[in-house]
């Protein structure tokens, strides 16, 4: 029993040893013939030339969104078609990786491109000719949409391929361009990179980390499998909320076109800001651009922040706020307007003369009006320079008025996060400077300034600095990385004070002959300071251009809403205030003040309806009577979409929050289609009708619809060309 056992211990001892033999021998035989011994496939042709690859996994910059949560700028992915000319690209089976047919290649891409079939064919038949291994289709072979990429690849097209990229898209294209500034493609930091405004000054916020991924292909480029590793994992940039809301930033920028084509206006901007919390709601600046495109034709500059000029008489609502406070407003004396001859004493004290003091230019009203005797409140009403003057000659000295203009903030950067800003000037040497700087001209301002010195006045004394980025979230994580809110600056004035101005700012709106009368709105009291103020030239001298401008507040005696909105025209009295009004409209909507009550006897105080909420229903699957029913008690528009009585799709969603005045969309399925009346659309009315129906609309201009190139009632279908135009 011992003998066969090791008999058969060394059979196999000696079978193993032959095996191990042979291995051996087909691995020399390998490694010197580069075949393999049995099927006599050559290795070279699955070695891999370097030990392993490596590519970049990029991370996604970070999402601004407005307050509401829409999205303002944002990573887009796209694709660049690459087409494999060289007939040695093949796949794992030898399988033939490259374009055969040239002609049926390019007839296919051309029902998806924007292309014709013969450019097509000849770039691919130049780079035949040519030897190219692979080539790219031209400007209209990249940034392709997904949907795109995903119809080509459908058509399983030999030899088509495609490279990823990143785009930074902002869907609103044009939106407070030169706040929101821009990011793009950096080729020496290989990533998207802020370039401008708040894409620039919060980069290193937004800007993500990328990730690595190993792995190991042959010489023919595939990779192999069980290869790929993540060696480490992209993280994407944070998110930013801003204060910004989309419909207020709209209706701004709308308005200020219309005003810009009214009278002719070189430069516009504005700022709609909360009152007590210093949220910026909208931030206006024209001539724009296109965030997409960055063609600004040279107008980079971020006026509200970065322009300085001279305000005009919107600094009056200053001098009598300081006048006030100091105690040295004269209350219910009057002071005789037209003209104010002046000249300076021994000690330099300013003092009013009744002719021309030497070769002192006089000061006059605005177009030379003599207003006659009037009390200062009329004069603040009438924006005369006179009532100023007078203030700073008799009753307060000017050195008072420069303190409290210290006080306001002027002449000192705003502390608003991420937004650079300018400083501006004062001269206060001479007579003259110190009573110009007192109607605003002699100075310079930022409109930022002007809008937080403001705060004061309306916010109970109390100041408040302007922000725009309220928080940074860790969109990974969602924890809160940085985080902004309300602010107070100082307190310039009292309470007092400031409700004494703002009873002299609603007479500025009311009265029949108040400058702002103009501002009037019929569901709320407004109440404003305007001002006009010369533009000077590089050598000091004032030319036939004015700067125009209200700053204004709703409702009067609870004010919640400013608004700053500024324009330079050399037409400086026939403009309508109705643009200024939509903007209000627009801010009031947003902040749900929709009006005021009736004033209650027993109280000065006046109460505010406020703007209704409502919870939308689920209308699909229901019918049109179903849809009154329950759409009956609330104040919106219905909008049918076909000719059916029963839903098939609607906006807003289910569940989601809805206002009065708001216009709902519903799709039956009905086979006739009738076109809307558009007109007053907004942007995100005419998107939801693109949701439902798949109907794509051109726009023309921003702001709401103004024209439509179809009538209303005519049938339409998804090849229907809409064009609409907005302002």
């Amino acid at each position: 029993m011992k003998q066969k056992k090791n008999k058969a211990l060394r059979r196999i001892i000696i079978t193993m040893a032959v095996v191990t033999t042979l291995i051996l021998c087909n691995v020399l035989f390998t490694m010197v013939t580069q075949k393999h011994f049995r099927s006599g496939v050559n290795v070279k042709d699955y070695k891999e030339p370097s030990i392993s690859n490596q590519s970049v996994i990029k991370a996604n910059r970070g999402t601004i969104y407005d307050r509401n949560g829409s999205v303002i700028a944002q990573d887009e992915d796209t694709y660049t078609i690459i087409a494999y000319m060289d007939s040695s690209r093949v796949g794992i089976g030898d399988v033939p990786a490259y374009i055969q047919d040239i002609p049926t290649t390019a007839k296919k891409l051309a029902t998806v491109l924007d292309m014709k079939k013969d450019s097509i064919e000849k770039i691919l038949t130049d780079a035949k000719a040519d030897k190219l291994y692979q080539t790219e289709l031209g400007v209209k072979g990249k940034n392709l949409a997904p949907s795109v990429k995903d119809k080509i690849e459908e058509m399983n097209l030999q030899g088509i391929g495609f490279v990823k990229t990143v785009n930074r898209n902002y869907p609103n294209g044009t939106f407070a361009s030169h706040l929101i500034g821009y990011a793009q493609y950096d080729e020496e930091e290989q990533k998207i990179v802020g370039k401008m405004g708040l894409e620039a000054t919060l980069n290193s916020y937004l800007v993500g980390e990328d990730g690595l991924e190993i792995y190991q292909k042959d010489v023919k480029g595939n990779v192999l499998p069980g290869t790929k590793y993540t060696e480490s994992y992209a993280k994407n940039g944070n998110d930013v909320y801003l204060t910004l809301d989309t419909n207020v930033q709209l209706a701004l920028q709308s308005s200020l076109q219309k005003t810009m084509k009214e009278v002719n206006v070189e430069y516009g901007w504005g700022l709609v800001m909360e009152v007590e919390t210093g949220k910026i709601l909208g931030w206006g600046s024209l001539p724009t651009f296109d965030l997409n495109t960055h063609d600004a034709k040279d107008n980079w500059l971020n006026i509200p922040s970065d322009y300085l000029y001279e305000p005009g008489s919107v600094m009056k609502g200053i001098t009598y706020a300081a006048a006030i406070d100091s105690g040295n407003y004269p209350y219910n004396k009057t002071y005789r307007s037209g003209v104010f001859y002046f000249g300076t004493d021994e000690n330099g004290k300013i003092y009013r003369s009744q002719v021309k003091v030497g070769g002192v230019a006089p000061i006059y009203d605005a177009l030379h009006k003599d207003h006659g005797t009037l009390t200062f409140d009329k004069g603040f009403v009438l924006s005369s320079n006179i009532a100023i003057c007078e203030i700073l000659t008799n009753y307060m000295d000017p050195s008072i008025y420069k303190d409290y203009v210290e006080k306001f903030g002027f002449r000192k950067e705003v502390d608003i996060p991420f937004v650079s800003n300018q400083v501006g000037n004062m001269n206060f040497t001479y007579a003259s400077e110190q009573l110009n700087t007192g109607f605003g001209q002699g100075l310079s301002i930022t409109a930022l300034q002007m809008a937080q010195a403001y705060t004061a006045i309306f916010n109970d004394g109390t100041m408040v600095r302007p922000y725009v980025v309220e928080k940074i979230k860790d969109s990974n994580t969602g924890e809160i990385v940085e985080e902004y809110t309300t602010k107070a600056v100082g307190t310039p004035i009292s309470k007092a004070t400031s409700e004494y101005v703002r009873k002299l700012m609603k007479a500025v709106v009311d009265d029949d002959d108040g400058t702002g009368h103009r501002y009037q709105m019929d569901d709320v009291s407004v109440i404003a300071k305007t001002g006009t103020g010369e533009i000077a030239n590089e050598n000091g001298v004032y030319g036939d251009t004015y700067t125009n401008s209200v700053m204004a507040a709703a409702p009067a005696d609870d004010p919640k809403i400013m608004i700053y909105y500024v324009f330079q025209s050399k037409d400086y009295l026939n403009y309508t205030g109705d643009p200024f009004k939509e903007v209000m409209k627009a801010a009031l909507v947003a902040e749900n003040i929709s009006g005021e009550s009736d004033t209650n006897e027993n109280t000065s105080k006046q109460t505010f309806s406020k703007w209704k909420e409502y919870t939308m229903p689920s209308l699909v699957n229901h019918t049109s009577a179903y849809v009154d029913q329950k759409l009956e008690d609330m104040e919106v528009e219905t909008v049918m979409l076909g000719n059916g009585n029963s839903v098939i799709r609607q906006y807003p969603q289910a569940g989601t929050t809805i206002v009065s005045g708001q216009r709902v969309f519903l799709l039956t399925e009905g086979s006739t289609l009738k076109m809307p009346n558009m007109i007053g659309w907004t942007k995100k009315d005419l998107t939801a009708f693109w949701m439902l129906t798949g109907i794509s609309i051109e726009m023309e201009g921003n702001g709401s619809v103004t024209k439509q190139n179809i009538k209303s009632g005519k049938t339409i279908g998804e090849n229907s060309s809409i064009v609409v135009t907005m302002e």
